[in-house]
Formats: C-alpha cells, sequence, structure tokens
C-alpha cells in the first residue's frame, strides 16, 4: 500500500520517484543559472536533515530561516520537516532588533541564514537570545575570520549529513516516516500591525488543504515555471513558491538578487506568478517613466492603444461577447504593436495566471494588467488562512472584489461587518498564544479575519477595508481609508498614501511621491533638486499632485457609498515612510495607529486653516544610527466635486 501524500517531505520522496530528472529549482549564480533536478534536490535535502540531526536537533525544534530566496534556505525548509521540526523563517530586511522578539518567542536554538548580513545581526543580539546555540551560513564570503564555536558553514553540515547517512542509511526515511499530517509544518509571525507578531502555527494538513485547493482551480501542472522572489517569511511566498510546487511538481525559479528580479523574470518568463500590489505598482510607474522618454510617435500609440484597451481589453481576456468588430481589430492591432512588446518588457508573455493578494488593489490598477492580456486575478486570505478563503474564477473576474469562497472554504459575514471563516486551511494556533487563539476562533470553528466585507449579488465578496478602519465621517457616511489610498497610489507619482477621516467632517491626506517617477518629470522639466525632501516641498510637485488628488476626487464623486470621501486638503510629507522606523510592516503595511501618533501635528495642521506646519521627524538609518529630519511641510486644497450618485 503507497504511503499516503500527506506531508511535504513525502511530497518531496514521491517527486524525486516519478520525476527525478526534471527541474526542481534554479537559481541565478554569476549570470549563470544553476538547476537540480528533484532527484538532486532530495540529495541535498537528506544531507541537510542529517547533518542537523548530527548537531543535535530533534523533533518539535524550532529552526529559523534568514535570508533572500536561496534554494539552500528552501531544502532547510524541506530538512526541519522531515525531521519534525518547524522552519519559522524571518524577514531578511528586519533590523536585528526586530529579530529579538521572533527568536525568543519562538525558542530558537537553530538558526540557517544566507550570508555575512545576516550572520552580523545574529551576532549583535546573540547574548540577548539565550536559546540560540548554532548559527549556520549559506554564502561564506566574508566570514573567513569569523572564529566563534557556534557558526558553522553550510558545505561543513552538508558534509557531516553525508557521513551520517553512509552510518544510518534508513534514518532520513525513518524520520519522515514518523512525519504526520497534524504536524506543524511551518511557523509565520505576523506583521505585527498592532502590535507584537504573533507565531501562527500552520500544519501540514492546513497548508496541503490551500497548495491542493488552488492548484486544482487554477489547473497547475508540474510545467509551471514561477519566479520565487518574494519574503520566504511571507506566507504568500511559501504557498506558492513552496507548497504548491510540491503539490504541483513545477519549478522554482529563484534570481539572482533583488536588482536583477525583471531581468531574470524576461529570462524564465514564468507562467505562474504572484506579487503583491506593490509590486504592480511598481511595475506601472517604470513603465510611464519610459513613455515619458520615448519618442512622441511612441507615445502616441501608447495612449491611443491604451484607450482601446481600457475600452475594450479587459472584456476580450475574459471572453465576454458583444464586443464591436472595429474595437476587436484595433486591440488585435495594439497587441502587434503596444500590449505583447510591453508584457514581454514585463517578463510576463508566457504567463497563465497571475495572482495579487497581501493588500487591496486599486481597481484602475488591476484594469490596465488585464486590458494589456495578462490574466490577473485575485485572492483573499491571510497568514492564519494559509492565504485561502477566495479566489476569482476564470471569466468570472470583477475589479472591485476578491472572487468566491475557495473550494472547501465557508465564508459568512458577521452582524458587525466582519468577515468569518472555515476551512481545512487553518491555523493550529498562536505559538504560546492560547489567549489570542480563543479571540481569533469562536466556538463554532469560524477565523475572525478582522476585515469587513459584503457579498454582492453574484456571491463574490468586497472587501471594504480592515473593520477597525471602516469608520464614519461626522455626516454619517462611511470612510474606508484604505480605498482612497488605492485609488491615489494608481497614479504612478504617488508612492503611499495615508487618508484621514474618522468622525471629522472632512478627509485629509499624507502622500509620498514616488521618488523615481517624481524625479523623471522634473529632470525632464529641468527642475534641479538636491534629494527627496527638496523634490517633495516644490510648488510644481504639489501642483502636479492636486492634479492627481482631484482626479480621484472626481471618480469618488460617482461612488454611491464613498462619495463623501473626496480628498478636501493634503500635504506631502518630507520622508518616505519607512519599515525600519515602524511607520509600515514588513510587508509595507501601514500602522495607522503609530503614523496618526508619530505625525499628530501634522494631522492637527491639515483640519485646522494653516498653510504650513512644522516638524522634526526621527528616523533610523540603515547602519543602525538614528538621527532626524525636519522641514516646513505645505499643505494644500484639493476641489472637490458634487456627488454624481445619490449616497447610500
Amino acid at each position: 500500500m503507497a504511503e499516503p501524500l500527506d506531508t511535504f517531505p513525502r511530497l518531496l520522496l514521491h517527486h524525486s520517484k516519478v520525476r527525478g530528472d526534471r527541474p526542481a529549482i534554479r537559481e541565478k549564480d554569476l549570470g549563470i543559472w544553476q538547476t537540480w533536478n528533484w532527484s538532486q534536490v532530495l540529495e541535498e535535502v537528506r544531507a541537510l536533515a542529517c547533518g542537523l540531526a548530527a548537531q543535535g536537533f530533534k523533533r518539535g525544534m524550532n529552526l529559523a530561516i534568514i535570508g533572500d530566496n536561496r534554494p539552500r534556505l528552501y531544502w532547510a525548509m524541506a530538512a526541519t520537516q522531515a525531521l519534525g521540526g518547524v522552519p519559522v523563517p524571518l524577514y531578511q530586511d528586519a533590523v536585528a532588533e526586530e529579530m529579538v522578539f521572533v527568536l525568543n518567542d519562538a525558542d530558537v536554538r537553530f538558526a540557517l541564514v544566507e550570508d555575512q548580513e545576516q550572520v552580523d545581526k545574529l551576532l549583535e543580539i546573540k547574548e540577548r537570545c539565550p536559546s540560540l546555540e548554532h548559527i549556520i551560513y549559506d554564502d561564506p564570503r566574508g566570514l573567513r575570520h569569523y572564529e566563534q564555536e557556534f557558526l558553522q558553514g553550510y558545505d561543513e553540515l552538508r558534509a557531516l549529513g553525508r557521513v551520517r547517512h553512509e552510518e544510518r542509511p534508513d534514518f532520513f526515511l525513518d524520520a519522515v516516516a514518523e512525519t504526520r499530517t497534524q504536524d506543524v509544518g511551518i511557523m509565520a509571525y505576523t506583521s505585527g500591525t498592532t502590535g507584537k507578531p504573533k507565531g501562527v502555527c500552520l500544519t501540514h494538513e492546513a497548508l496541503l488543504a490551500a497548495a491542493r485547493g488552488g492548484a486544482d482551480f487554477d489547473r497547475l501542472a508540474a510545467e509551471e515555471e514561477v519566479l520565487s522572489y518574494l519574503p520566504m517569511a511571507w506566507i504568500g511566498d511559501h504557498l506558492f513558491s513552496y507548497c504548491e510546487a510540491l503539490v504541483a511538481g513545477f519549478t522554482i525559479n529563484c534570481p539572482e538578487s533583488a536588482d536583477t528580479v525583471m531581468t531574470d523574470m524576461r529570462e524564465i518568463g514564468p507562467t505562474f506568478y504572484f506579487a503583491p500590489p506593490r509590486i504592480f505598482e511598481n511595475l506601472l510607474t517604470q513603465v510611464m517613466i519610459r513613455m515619458e522618454d520615448a519618442g512622441a510617435l511612441k507615445r502616441w500609440m501608447f495612449h491611443a492603444f491604451m484607450e482601446v484597451a481600457r475600452r475594450c481589453g479587459a472584456d476580450i481576456l475574459a471572453g465576454k461577447p458583444g464586443i464591436a468588430f472595429a474595437d476587436r481589430l484595433l486591440y488585435w492591432l495594439g497587441n502587434i504593436f503596444v500590449y505583447a512588446p510591453l508584457r514581454n518588457v514585463l517578463g510576463m508573455s508566457r504567463i497563465r495566471v497571475a495572482y495579487t493578494a497581501g493588500a487591496a488593489i486599486g481597481p484602475d490598477l488591476f484594469r490596465f494588467y488585464r486590458s494589456i492580456g495578462i490574466n490577473l486575478k485575485q485572492l483573499y486570505g491571510s497568514t492564519e488562512t494559509c492565504a485561502y478563503v477566495c479566489l476569482q474564477p476564470d471569466g468570472e473576474i470583477k475589479l472591485d472584489t476578491v472572487g468566491k469562497p475557495a473550494p472547501g472554504v465557508e465564508v459568512r459575514i458577521a452582524d458587525s461587518g466582519e468577515v468569518l471563516v472555515k476551512s481545512a486551511a487553518m491555523l493550529k494556533e498562536y505559538f504560546r498564544r492560547p489567549d489570542a487563539t480563543a479571540e481569533s476562533i469562536d466556538g463554532q470553528g469560524y477565523f475572525h479575519t478582522g476585515d469587513a466585507g459584503f457579498f454582492d449579488d453574484d456571491g463574490h465578496l468586497k472587501i471594504i477595508d480592515r473593520a477597525k478602519d471602516v469608520g464614519k465621517l461626522c455626516n454619517g457616511a462611511v470612510f474606508a481609508p484604505n480605498y482612497v489610498e488605492n485609488k491615489l497610489k494608481f497614479f504612478s507619482y504617488i508612492k503611499e498614501a495615508v487618508a484621514f477621516g474618522n468622525e471629522r467632517d472632512t478627509v485629509c491626506a499624507f502622500i509620498n511621491i514616488d521618488m523615481s517617477a517624481v524625479g523623471n518629470w522634473a529632470e525632464r522639466r529641468g527642475i534641479p533638486y538636491s534629494g527627496y525632501t527638496d523634490l517633495a516641498a516644490m510648488d510644481q510637485v504639489y501642483d502636479l499632485i492636486r492634479e492627481c488628488v482631484e482626479t480621484v476626487n472626481a471618480e469618488l464623486a460617482q461612488d454611491s457609498v464613498l462619495c463623501h470621501s473626496q480628498v478636501r486638503r493634503f500635504l506631502i510629507l518630507h520622508k518616505e515612510l519607512d519599515p525600519d522606523d515602524d511607520e509600515l510592516t514588513r510587508t509595507r503595511k501601514v500602522r495607522r495607529g503609530f503614523i496618526a501618533q508619530k505625525y499628530a501635528p501634522l494631522i492637527e495642521a491639515l483640519y485646522s486653516d494653516r498653510t504650513s506646519q512644522f516638524i522634526e521627524t526621527q528616523v533610523k538609518f540603515e547602519d543602525g544610527r538614528s538621527g532626524a529630519i525636519s522641514a516646513d511641510i505645505k499643505i494644500r486644497d484639493a476641489a472637490v466635486y458634487e456627488p454624481l450618485a445619490k449616497a447610500a
């Protein structure tokens, strides 16, 4: 009788048998793609698992994984799971101080990290992490003269594991046989938007339910190619780059570095792609910058055919009838001259399915990608639900919803408007937090997501905002800040926005300009500037941003629910919001409460008749130093419009 494929190590054994010579994972190193097939991956995982066991790693222990997407770090996940342990990925861009809490909370004894940068972080905080006993590094560059006894190179550990395998050839298979589907497969920490992060314990069973449900839904097969470049600590990467790869048997591709992602993506041509909205926002910004630098004819062609795409592109992609022959002909020409070359530049020529999640995506941004022929869809989920709650079926794409409940998932809306979820793909518990577990999962087994939403007439879920963020203006109108912010961020000149208005008469906003887009705009007009703070304070830039704000206001005036959420006053912050300054989470979600407290004088000024406000802000630099940035920030009014639709 065949052993059930109910844990990830068992799936790895399965793929090594049925497709052992097929590529499992690639990595670009020094400009050359290196490939490992499934048989080679199994050998690497086995050696690593045996090496960890030889060093004292046992069932039930937690192993921290820190670094960029690298084959050896993915193998560390599989090796840890094979031994009955739990991988705990941390964000590689987190400063050392942020890692202290997670390492201690998870009682981490072993850490496998990418390079010298991550080793230095752990050395800086090791005295405050008493349980941390072993640090293993992948890349030895710069570490030749590090002589701490607890430091060990990956190659040394692998060699130790191979010796142990020769001595005990059945050890690895016996360990895999002991793994259980109810074992915790990963501990993924929440982003900590409102407090200290919590360790979300997700079992093999839950992760496999999500991975198999998603793979079946989109008919993912072993021939797919995926580019793995998002943080390994994010549940989205874990589901799409690790879990679904082991379920479907497709190939993971790791880029050389963050700077080469676009080049590497064009070379690989992924067929399956996943990115949060900010990635799609950044890509669109790059496209618009390039078009500004293009010749007059190219600019004319781009804008002319994009107007055609906006009119009918999304409907053509969805296969809808009733599209005029003239529009179909123009779109066909546009595909030759604009859309196909653009998809090629973006590395999306071969994409069959693309998903976005992690935050709400603006309808305009969503429409842009679908209009040029990219099958971009939204999904809805959270760390606690294995990123698996709602999916958009092909042919039923709506720009303002996140789709229907995924197979095997039950979703209902509480009387308060909060979205509640029940499925097999849910957390087992919060690590050592029975209070938080009981608070999040009610007596009927529903997980309380904290998001506010409702179902439309077609059974599609529409997320309004975080339940705690949805408020009301003084006139009783609904205020959903995230919705307003996403409409603002559609413009390439706006990188980040924070809207305020709950229990106030009007809506006001902070704006972060996009340095590359606005810088390019300024240079083309011969406007000199010395840096972000200087550029953000210029009257010409304020005029540029005011046009964007007023365009959004005109669109909001047509929304029956949010017509009163038009932005009446705004300012451009003198610095970019930064995770290192605790203003954003590592997944770039706005920490609203923290920002409201830190920038209280600016909010007060927005709601007064002042036209400027002085502020001094503490900042953290990459080398750990602290400093301050001060500026007199201008405040501007924006035109608002009479609602064209009857307010709900």
